[in-house]
């Protein structure tokens, strides 16, 4: 294979003065030691692996949040043209339709939403209200699956594929952090969803990774890193282990993020 190509389809960075803080949150919510620091000038480091573009992202705990977070991404997407921002929303944000017009008109990417740590079910009526307003224009990341909660259960997500057609969703972690099982069983070869790697190769194996993989389709599949948790030289590694074809392997390293958020 020639020189890789790379999107990371799933990075979270931080303000200086809330990084230290947010990512040992972040460590001690999933009791995993944190790989990075979650910098701006540290993720960019890793241009070196053949990583040409990062979709950025954090998360809005609270709907008084949610404002500051959006500037600091679009500070920083306007600053790195590696960037590709994706805005946090919350579903208790009082004129939350002016702010997901705010952050359309400023050039997102998308719409991250996590819902474990903001602590909604993401097929609430409120959660459906965001999506009705979002109307397809943006694709919405989740954070999808963890067997302590049941904010983000698979079979979730499936439901709102029914209930908004038009939306492209993007489930995070084969589609569902420690529910793989579930994840496989709701979602994995359906329509309308996405899905990206990010935390979850340091737990499957090569095997059942690949296997994932082609139940989905590899052409509905994107690589991250979910750094600061991994470092992405390392997350790489692991990804080069998956048995695929090369081919499949391009297009989850760059082709299919490329395509879905229109990178030239």
């Amino acid at each position: 294979m020639d020189k890789l190509k790379i999107i990371d389809a799933h990075a979270h960075i931080f303000p200086e003065k809330i990084r230290e803080k947010a990512v040992n949150a972040i460590g001690e919510f999933y009791g995993i030691p944190m790989e990075s620091i979650g910098s701006v000038d540290d993720i960019l480091s890793y241009r070196k692996i053949g990583i040409e573009k990062f979709c950025v992202l954090s998360v809005a705990t609270f709907p008084r949040q949610v404002k500051h977070i959006n500037d600091f991404l679009h500070a920083q997407i306007t600053e790195h043209p590696e960037f590709l921002g994706f805005a946090t929303l919350h579903p208790d944000l009082e004129g939350i339709e002016d702010e997901i017009e705010r952050v359309i008109s400023l050039g997102f990417t998308g719409i991250k939403l996590h819902a474990d740590f903001q602590q909604f079910a993401i097929d609430s009526d409120k959660a459906q209200y965001m999506y009705k307003v979002i109307d397809g224009r943006l694709p919405i990341l989740f954070h999808m699956g963890d067997y302590r909660y049941s904010y983000t259960n698979p079979e979730k997500l499936l439901k709102l594929t029914k209930l908004f057609p038009n939306q492209i969703f993007i489930g995070a972690h084969f589609g569902g952090y420690s529910e793989w099982d579930a994840a496989e069983e709701y979602l994995l070869g359906k329509t309308g969803i996405y899905i990206d790697t990010s935390s979850s190769l340091f737990k499957l194996s090569p095997e059942r990774a690949s296997k994932l993989i082609y139940k989905h389709g590899a052409d509905k599949v994107l690589f991250g890193t979910d750094y600061p948790m991994w470092n992405p030289e390392e997350e790489l590694g692991r990804f080069m282990k998956v048995q695929i074809k090369d081919g499949d392997r391009e297009d989850i390293l760059y082709n299919n993020a490329a395509k879905l958020y229109h990178v030239m």
